[in-house]
């Protein structure tokens, strides 16, 4: 029988929460709900997810139908696991005193073309991929200790 993995809280924080953090919600809700619990919250949220983001979304066969703009509170700071900071401010300054913050340096499309909309999706689709695949592998060399050592040096058991 397999153990089922499980999920970290990620908490995706950008500005507004109007274009990175809510699509790097709906990223990991679809592509890793196994590993992710994902939500999303902004520094200064803009109250609404933007029409651009929405369209780059269902574009991609994402839906938005779940994501709104939210604030980032203190509770929801304490209860993630990890923060994903795309904010643009060095977690240091955003986030005193945190250790459970990863700062992702990603261009603001807010206000931008199509084209852009669409690379910062792909780029932020890429990081989410890798943020699960790090979660499923370090889950797996966790999950069994009896081949631990095995399983650290990325061998097949």
């Amino acid at each position: 029988m397999k153990k089922k993995i499980a999920t970290t809280k990620v908490l995706f924080v950008c500005l507004g929460n109007a274009c990175r953090s809510p699509m790097a919600e709906a990223i990991a809700f679809r592509d890793a709900p196994d590993v992710i619990e994902a939500s999303s919250a902004g520094l200064t949220p803009l109250g609404r997810i933007e029409p651009m983001t929405k369209e780059t979304l269902a574009k991609n066969g994402f839906s938005s139908d779940e994501l709104w703009s939210k604030t980032l509170l203190a509770t929801a700071l304490e209860t993630a696991d990890l923060v994903i900071n795309m904010s643009g401010r060095p977690k240091e300054m955003a986030f005193k005193g945190m250790d459970k913050v990863e700062d992702w340096l990603v261009q603001d499309p807010y206000g931008a073309d199509a084209q852009l909309y669409q690379r910062i999706f792909e780029d932020i689709e890429r990081r989410v991929g890798e943020l699960a695949g790090r979660l499923r592998r370090a889950e797996w060399r966790s999950s069994d200790g009896e081949n631990s050592k095995t399983k650290g040096t990325g061998e097949q058991a």
